[in-house]
């Protein structure tokens, strides 16, 4: 349900979760995005009516760290598949500085399961039935398993 549910979310209109110009811009930027013509746009090179330019979804200081972390995503089924969307994990570190913490195509859906740290656990989803869940070790997110309905299963 909180996979639909975030799901749902971000095709809602973003409202950059209170974020400074100056974070937002930063976190585009950590997320390799750039500014074309008044959009964000990442590397995805649709410019087909169905495309859905970069926005800020969600806005949570997500590891208890006093620090956010925000959810960007772009729509494109040309870039993106069947999903439609995909989505980049930027986090504001010591010193202001933004990075990419996780980058991928489909739905992301925070879990509670925590790596390193205390980031969540992160559910890639979209069409399908077998999905890949990311743990952070302290250095990157990378799959930890697959599930369904938080069983878990095996891709293929």
């Amino acid at each position: 349900m909180l996979s639909i549910l975030f799901a749902m979310s971000m095709m809602v209109a973003q409202d950059n979760g209170g974020l400074s110009a100056q974070d937002q811009a930063s976190a585009f930027a950590a997320a390799g995005f750039s500014q074309v013509g008044g959009q964000w746009r990442s590397d995805c090179a649709d410019s087909s009516a169905g495309y859905t330019p970069g926005g800020i979804d969600m806005v949570d200081d997500l590891d208890g760290d006093g620090k956010p972390e925000a959810f960007i995503t772009e729509g494109s089924a040309t870039c993106y598949g069947a999903a439609g969307t995909g989505f980049a994990l930027v986090s504001k570190g010591a010193g202001g500085r933004w990075r990419l913490l996780l980058r991928a195509a489909g739905y992301a859906t925070p879990l509670s399961g925590r790596g390193i740290i205390g980031l969540p656990d992160i559910e890639v989803g979209g069409p399908g039935g077998c999905f890949p869940v990311y743990r952070w070790n302290d250095h990157d997110y990378v799959i930890d398993r697959h599930q369904y309905e938080g069983r878990p299963c095996t891709p293929g």
